[in-house]
């Protein structure tokens, strides 16, 4: 046998042990080793049924996706799971950990399946932009329904075993820590009661119902139209489990295989695999060795218990971290609180939570009004008013009562951080944690490196970042660090075209088209116009909309009206307070920029910008700022980002297209000169960041 594998005999059971660091996943040599060992127990005269089971913490998580996009080398996995189904022998999946994409499909072509009920099963190549490859379109609809069915493989979650034993997706559950014995004693009774050999494949009491029902499907597209507008492996995904339906299973097999090649082959899917790894690299800092020891963390504190505050805290919480929590005075202190209990008690009536689970999260926060308290925490997180004297008079203050070795964070998402940290006698343990609104759900976590900061307390809130379940992303100091900075030109050059007499409407449509939620007016109106104009330095259209009372979907409306139901309409005040600025300030009127001149002015820039970024060395990488956009400003991820979907344009196109606005509209369009020289030799910002895979 292979180093990987393992094949005892059980009584009449053969049981097949595949264990391969760090998730099994079904590259060439797992693949190689299953399919000796099955060759092998076949061959076995005293193995009557074959347990199949993994070391390590999980199951086969799924196929090797740095195999993607290269020759395929036998044995494929269409050939693995062949032989296992096709086998003369009933064969068990044992599943513990995860079983996930190509890992529970090998698992459907088992005979049966059991599973410890921490364990998860699911389909999620959607998330890659494909589909499952391996049967997975055509064997889940034949045990639990095409309408399961599509909500498994759309959505790409993960089911839990229980839910999944109820589904029909498992056949049974083991005991916690029993899978093996459990599972040989399964097989034991799958031979003492005959049963046959159940193929998926010939199953057809789950499907046959729903044949001629185009209903079903046109139901589901249309309820999920908004959630999967722009993305192509949702659709792909439909069409096949209609086939698993309407054909018959090779026919169905045959369809499967067309339409995961063309996805594929797709835009959409290149630039979610690169995503897909672009997330994971974000964790990679070249000069922070990976051996770093991080501080241990056990306590957190947060001064600030408004929105923000309060929403950075619940991420301790939900992580089991003790969180000290600090305002200046009781009124707002109970008002922090209360608006994060509320917050837990909506989960929990949406079923998130339970209400146990509720108390144990709130009994966690310990209430202060004094940042003395704060003289115990590892970690102590400002979310004050985004002021530098203010934020350096917390520092100071923070420095004078958190104990040695405790690291000070600024949640600031502009200000200098070098500046806040020498109001501190120890600026190599300050740190940016810079949050996104709602802090407690949005993923990104921008972690802000001061010129001193050390690579203990680097690798610190790296890590903690996950264990809050953020994407952490490092940047080093400048106004706005990566998210921010880079969108703000977007949102200078929004602000210019309205001014030229391009409408609210067809800025934030071009957008909306281009795959974002909503539009940048929309946007602003959502968050509100008192919030986005608050550090504005000279006369906008959001100041003075906010003059006329007009704060957006919070009060009297903005760049829209909006009705009792917060539909938006045009806004003829938004209209004319628009072309009152434009009188005063003499702009020229260009009304008739098409969608694709909407977006070369909005987008284009934001790729100049982060090609600054890299040249000033705040980013490391141009996959950083695309991971920062989609998670921070929901860049629309089959996209890839602003960098790697420039890439697919074509950098010379984005420079010659920067040129001439730069002669039409000034020196704010000047290509960087990193820009410049990339698009010229012919190189790729994102290719080489990911060379290695």
């Amino acid at each position: 046998m292979s180093e990987i594998s393992t094949l005892s005999i059980e009584g009449r059971i053969g049981v097949v042990l595949i264990d391969s660091p760090p998730v099994n996943a079904l590259g060439i040599n797992v693949r190689r080793a299953l399919d000796d060992a099955f060759t092998r127990l076949a061959a076995d005269p005293a193995v009557e049924a074959i347990v199949l089971i993994c070391g390590g913490r999980t199951f086969f998580a799924g196929a090797d996706i740095t195999e993607f996009g290269k020759p395929p080398i036998e044995p494929t996995l269409h050939v693995v799971v062949d032989k296992i189904e096709n086998g003369a022998k009933p064969v068990i999946a044992a599943i513990h950990g995860t079983a996930l994409g190509g890992g529970y499909e090998l698992a459907l072509n088992c005979h049966y399946r059991i599973a410890v009920p921490s364990a998860k099963v699911g389909l999620p190549e959607v998330r890659l932009g494909l589909l499952p490859g391996a049967g997975g379109t055509q064997r889940l609809p034949r045990i639990v329904g095409a309408g399961a069915a599509l909500d498994i493989i759309v959505s790409g979650e993960p089911v839990p075993a229980k839910r999944a034993l109820e589904l029909g997706m498992i056949d049974a559950l083991a005991e916690e820590g029993r899978l093996r014995e459990d599972a040989v004693a399964f097989a034991e009774q799958v031979l003492r009661e005959k049963r046959p050999l159940l193929r998926i494949r010939d199953r057809q009491d789950k499907v046959d119902p729903d044949k001629g029902n185009r209903a079903l499907f046109d139901d589901f597209r249309r309820k999920h139209a908004r959630a999967t507008r722009g993305f192509k492996a949702p659709e792909n995904i439909v069409r096949a489990i209609e086939a698993a339906v309407e054909l018959p299973f090779d026919a169905g097999m045959q369809r499967e295989a067309e339409l995961f090649q063309e996805l594929h082959h797709s835009r959409e899917s290149a630039a979610q695999r690169y995503y897909f790894f672009a997330e994971r690299e974000a964790s990679k800092i070249p000069d922070v060795p990976a051996s770093t020891p991080p501080i241990s963390i056990t306590k957190i504190g947060v001064i600030g218990a408004g929105t923000m505050g309060g929403g950075i805290a619940m991420n301790f919480l939900n992580a089991g971290i003790p969180v000290t929590l600090v305002e200046q005075d009781q009124a707002a202190l109970d008002r922090g609180i209360a608006r994060i209990r509320q917050n837990y008690e909506t989960s929990a009536k949406r079923g998130k939570l339970t209400s146990g689970a509720v108390d144990n999260r709130m009994a966690l926060i310990t209430p202060a009004l004094s940042i003395e308290a704060l003289g115990d925490v590892d970690l102590a997180i400002e979310a004050v008013f985004e002021q530098l004297d203010i934020k350096q008079s917390v520092f100071a203050s923070l420095d004078k009562f958190a104990k040695p070795g405790a690291i000070l964070a600024s949640n600031t998402s502009f200000l200098d951080l070098n500046a806040i940290a020498a109001a501190t006698s120890r600026p190599d343990h300050v740190v940016g944690l810079h949050f996104f609104s709602p802090a407690n759900v949005m993923r990104l976590l921008e972690v802000v490196r001061g010129k001193a900061t050390s690579n203990a307390v680097i690798a610190t809130a790296m890590k903690l970042g996950k264990t809050i379940d953020k994407t952490p992303v490092i940047s080093r100091v400048c106004p706005g660090f990566i998210a921010n900075r880079v969108m703000a030109a977007r949102t200078t050059q929004a602000d210019a075209i309205v001014l030229e007499g391009v409408s609210p409407e067809a800025v934030d449509r071009a957008l909306y088209d281009y795959g974002f939620a909503m539009g940048h007016f929309q946007m602003m109106d959502l968050v509100g116009l008192d919030v986005i104009g608050r550090h504005a330095a000279e006369r906008t259209v959001a100041g003075d909309l906010v003059a006329r009372g007009r704060l957006g979907q919070k009060q009297n409306g903005g760049y829209y009206d909006y009705d009792e139901k917060r539909t938006a309409t045009p806004s003829p005040i938004a209209a004319e307070i628009i072309a009152e600025l434009a009188r005063d300030r003499s702009v020229a009127r260009n009304a008739d920029q098409d969608a694709d001149e909407i977006l070369a002015r909005l987008l284009y820039p934001v790729v100049n910008e982060g090609a600054k970024l890299l040249e000033e060395n705040i980013a490391i990488r141009a996959s950083d700022i695309d991971v920062a956009c989609v998670l921070g400003y929901n860049w629309p991820v089959y996209t890839g980002g602003p960098m790697f979907w420039a890439d697919h344009i074509g950098l010379p196109t984005i420079v010659a297209k920067l040129e001439e606005l730069e002669q039409r509209h000034g020196p704010a369009f000047a290509p960087s000169q990193l820009l410049r020289e990339t698009a010229a030799a012919g190189h790729s910002f994102t290719q080489s960041d990911q060379s290695n895979h």
